[in-house]
Order: C-alpha cells, then sequence, then structure tokens
C-alpha cells in the first residue's frame, strides 16, 4: 500500500510542477501516473547503473552530477512517454530537483512513522 500512496504522490507533484514549470508538459493526470510508474523502473533499473558509471565525476564534484544523473533519469522517461514533453535538459533538471523536493516533503507528511 505505502507503495502506492508513493507512486500516487509522485504523480500528484509531477502534474502540479507542470503547472508551474512551463518547460514539461503532460496531455493529463493519467500521463502524470504512468510517468511515476516508469521513473520508478528506471530509478530501480537505469538509475544505479548509470550512478555506478558517474560515480567518479560524483565524488569530484561533491555529489553535483548526482542531479545531472536524475535529469537523464528525467529525459529518458520523457523517451519512453508519448503524452510527455520535457523541453530540454536544463527544464528536465529543474524538474528533478522541485520533484525530488517536494515528493520528498509530500512523502514524509504521509508516512507512518517507519
Amino acid at each position: 500500500m505505502n507503495l502506492i500512496i508513493r507512486l500516487f504522490v509522485t504523480a500528484i507533484v509531477a502534474y502540479l510542477l507542470t503547472k508551474v514549470l512551463p518547460g514539461v508538459h503532460f496531455e493529463g493526470f493519467s500521463s502524470a501516473i504512468i510517468f511515476a510508474i516508469v521513473l520508478g523502473v528506471l530509478n530501480i533499473f537505469v538509475k544505479p547503473i548509470l550512478s555506478l558509471f558517474g560515480l567518479p565525476l560524483t565524488i569530484i564534484t561533491l555529489g553535483f552530477f548526482a542531479l545531472v544523473i536524475n535529469a537523464g533519469i528525467i529525459l529518458i522517461a520523457d523517451y519512453f512517454i508519448d503524452s510527455m514533453v520535457v523541453d530540454g535538459f536544463w527544464w528536465a533538471f529543474i524538474f528533478s530537483i522541485l520533484l525530488s523536493i517536494v515528493t520528498s516533503l509530500a512523502n514524509s507528511m504521509f508516512s507512518d512513522g517507519d
């Protein structure tokens, strides 16, 4: 049940962020739900591989390159989802930072203290 709540929170936050950021677009809320699912799958399978290969750059940049990896994950999700459009790397970068911050805050409000 916790997974479903986290996916739903991510979908809501992503959908609301597209209303604020002019460079990221969803066709509807169902696209945001698909985005949350695809993002979850990419975070499980692709992000660890990218993080491993990017580890030297992440160490050299004191963790900044991890933000670039997050933006890359957003762009990969955009590639797989036809009903989502990201207008470029910098929009993906800003979107990933805001999505991470707001989703963590929202998930902390809904967590049951585990």
